[in-house]
């Protein structure tokens, strides 16, 4: 298999140049789609594509498919030199190009398989949705064990270090609308201003409190009011809540706080406040097995010294989507220690690439031990 891979090394650089230089974001992932899709068929795969949405998986082996690994495939909307665009800053390249290598290595090992893989492409992980349309599509149903994978800033892990789990934050993203009353601005007491019903929400925020034990926050994001003229008490404000929380058990305990605001500042201000939640990503639940699958496959090809501890890290991963909807699930995500700088989801973001190739051989073992 290290000569397999050793020869797919210039062929997964080029990959990664290609999938690096056609970002594309959530939901419109299409060239992407038909460029993977395009790779498997040359390897004599048959990739499954679907008619109403982008990405696609492929199976390995033969039978029903009982081991999976996925991949994430869009890209964030960030102004890069002072222009907006589509850009690979979260290295979603990268988990696509370990998916690619990870599929090569087993097409070419399928005969000795003793069951099937499935490689899930999945889109629209920025927007959290991306995992829920594959559950619905019941592309896990017959899984036993999902793997995956995600760069890691230098924070967390060194360069040349690798963690067998990552456990993720809850997170959930709020939009809300306040409707107040206008007035004029020398008549305050005939409106109801929609600004002082904002800071209200905010006050309230602080005061809800949970677990002292478990990272968690709840905060305005965005607040929009008024129009060009100064001089009208403004009645009508749209804005943003991010929470975040370690376990889904706190992140529950923040959305029941936020109610609690919203309706006690709507009745003490006489306020319509509308909530709706536009993103909800889960926290991690890393089964122990696919963690020592993963962790035994990390020693296997580097050794226990670049073995890290699991990684607790307060971003968010609608992987875990997965395992919140089918329990029974085991699954981890594999942490790929690469020198990530700046920063995840900097516009410059860069990272040393030689760790995909580590990465290939490190899930296509954890993904051979769990057959």
């Amino acid at each position: 298999m290290n000569q397999v891979l050793q020869n797919l090394q210039p062929r997964l650089a080029d990959i990664f140049t290609h999938l690096h230089g056609h970002p594309e974001i959530s939901w419109q992932e299409k060239k992407t789609t038909q460029y993977i899709a395009n790779l498997l068929k040359e390897a004599r795969m048959e990739p499954q594509l679907f008619e109403d949405m982008t990405g696609l998986y492929v199976d390995i082996g033969e039978g029903i498919p009982r081991v999976g690994f996925r991949t994430d495939i869009d890209a964030l909307w960030q102004e890069v030199d002072g222009k907006f665009q589509a850009n690979h800053s979260c290295g979603h390249d990268g988990h696509m190009t370990m998916a690619i290598g990870t599929a090569l290595l087993l097409k070419d090992m399928e005969h000795l398989l003793p069951g099937a893989v499935r490689i899930l492409f999945q889109p629209a992980e920025e927007k959290a949705q991306g995992a829920r349309a594959f559950v619905e599509k019941g592309l896990i149903d017959n899984l036993e064990y999902l793997f995956g994978v995600h760069v890691r800033p230098l924070k967390e892990l060194q360069d040349g270090t690798y963690a067998p789990a990552l456990y993720h934050g809850a997170a959930k993203l709020f939009t809300g609308t306040i409707l107040g009353e206008e007035a004029h601005g020398a008549r305050p007491e005939l409106g109801i201003n929609v600004i002082e019903v904002g800071a209200a929400i905010v006050e309230g925020l602080q005061k809800i409190w949970t677990d002292p034990n478990v990272s968690a926050s709840i905060k305005m994001t965005q607040f929009n009011a008024g129009g060009t003229s100064t001089n009208i008490i403004p009645g009508k404000a749209t804005f943003s809540i991010d929470a975040r929380a370690q376990t889904n058990e706190v992140m529950q305990a923040l959305t029941e706080g936020l109610e609690r605001v919203r309706v006690s500042v709507e009745a003490m201000y006489g306020a319509k406040i509308s909530l709706q939640v536009d993103a909800h990503i889960v926290a991690a639940l890393v089964n122990d097995e696919a963690l020592q699958h993963m962790n035994s496959a990390i020693v296997d090809v580097v050794g226990e010294k670049a073995c890290a501890s699991p990684v607790i890290t307060p971003g968010g991963e609608d992987f875990h989507f997965y395992t919140y909807e089918r329990p029974t699930l085991k699954a981890t995500m594999l942490g790929l220690g690469c020198g990530v700088t700046p920063g995840l989801h900097h516009p410059k973001m860069t990272f040393n690439r030689e760790r995909l190739f580590t990465g290939v051989n490190i899930i296509t073992r954890a993904i051979l031990r769990a057959l």
